[in-house]
């Protein structure tokens, strides 16, 4: 069996499970997402949103693999990039993070260590490109599948509370020590990031 994670494109924006890919959440602000609904082109502002951070930005998100069978995916950006960032009460994002905003594994991939194997592919990204932190708006009354991920489970990876909240507490992932240990970066984020596993929390956008 053989397992791959992919930087997101247009090419194949479209191996996104069929909810994630039409799911403008945090792309959109609130009016002009429902804009969008109303008219019907949500998946349109989707791509379009990638089309630009790539340009602008680079690699906003990670597609996973299992035999050439998209299993799951995260997705991630500059704060500055994503609308829907300053509508949370505990925002904004710190100015050196960038903003975990959604993923989801497969049901039946679940529990292959895919999850993990997502986040430190996208951590050495992020090091590599300087960044010093991943921020998430957590969701501590979890209790189904949607665009948030569980606080719990966001504390339990590593995450610590910057700003808290009875519902929407900013947490926060930081890379900067990875980067000031005297090892290689791959064993620097296998020390960092090595318990985490995201199959259990992540559910579609």
């Amino acid at each position: 069996m053989s397992r791959r994670t992919v930087s997101i494109t247009l090419d194949n924006i479209d191996d996104l499970p069929r909810r994630c890919r039409r799911c403008v959440f945090w792309e959109l602000d609130p009016v002009a997402r429902e804009r969008a609904e109303e008219v019907g082109d949500t998946a349109l502002e989707k791509e379009s949103w990638v089309s630009s951070v790539l340009l602008e930005w680079g690699s906003c998100g990670r597609i996973a693999y299992v035999d050439a069978v998209p299993a799951g995916y995260v997705l991630f950006a500059p704060p500055s990039y994503v609308p829907r960032s300053i509508a949370f009460p505990t925002s904004p994002v710190s100015a050196d993070a960038v903003l975990l905003m959604s993923g989801f594994i497969l049901p039946e991939f679940a529990g292959g260590g895919l999850g993990r194997m997502l986040i430190q592919h996208v951590a050495r990204d992020l090091i590599r490109r300087g960044i010093r932190a991943i921020e998430a708006f957590g969701d501590s009354r979890w209790a189904a599948p949607g665009c948030l991920l569980p606080s719990d489970y966001l504390l339990a990876v590593g995450f610590k509370t910057v700003r808290p909240h009875p519902r929407y507490p900013r947490l926060r992932l930081d890379l900067r020590s990875a980067v000031t240990w005297r090892e290689d970066v791959e064993h620097a984020i296998e020390r960092l990031l090595g318990s985490i596993t995201l199959e259990p929390a992540l559910r579609p956008a």
